[in-house]
């Protein structure tokens, strides 16, 4: 839902920025659920073409910045890929500490020093999977607030 969310924000303000989704633990190539589906249009947006991508070695040596959804994601991504610890933080942490400004955005993540962050203490949204319709709702609501207060900061 973040992905969705990001890139519809960016291309109304049309940023320089890319947006990749992939997750921790996929089967790959799946479409989005109905509660999913269902939790986007509360929010005005659809993802009928969204499918499933696990996470790669060459989508993390792209990218500028990873934005995982929890501090469990972000354990994974410093496990399983190291060299991407700097980048990568959560969504709630990273709408209200990465600076906005002119500078490239990979300098003012470096700036950051993620790699050095707990990522206990970043704050996680919570996984809605397996839930009922007014959680993932719920989620939804969420992420729309932390993706407008991010989406102003990449670009």
């Amino acid at each position: 839902m973040a992905g969705v969310m990001l890139e519809a924000r960016l291309e109304a303000r049309r940023p320089p920025v890319t947006v990749i989704t992939a997750g921790t633990h996929v089967v790959e190539h799946q479409p989005t659920s109905r509660r999913t589906r269902d939790a986007l249009a509360t929010v005005g947006l659809e993802a009928a073409a969204h499918r499933s991508r696990q996470l790669t070695d060459a989508a993390l040596d792209r990218a500028d910045l990873v934005i995982a959804m929890a501090a469990e994601h972000v354990w994974y991504v410093r496990r399983r890929h190291p060299e991407a610890a700097a980048r990568t933080a959560t969504l709630p942490w990273l709408a209200r500490h990465l600076t906005p400004g002119p500078e490239p955005l990979r300098t003012r993540v470096t700036a950051l020093a993620l790699a050095e962050l707990d990522p206990t203490v970043q704050g996680d949204v919570e996984d809605p999977a397996g839930a009922d319709d007014e959680t993932y709702v719920a989620c939804a609501t969420e992420l729309a607030v932390l993706v407008a207060e991010l989406a102003p900061r990449l670009g």
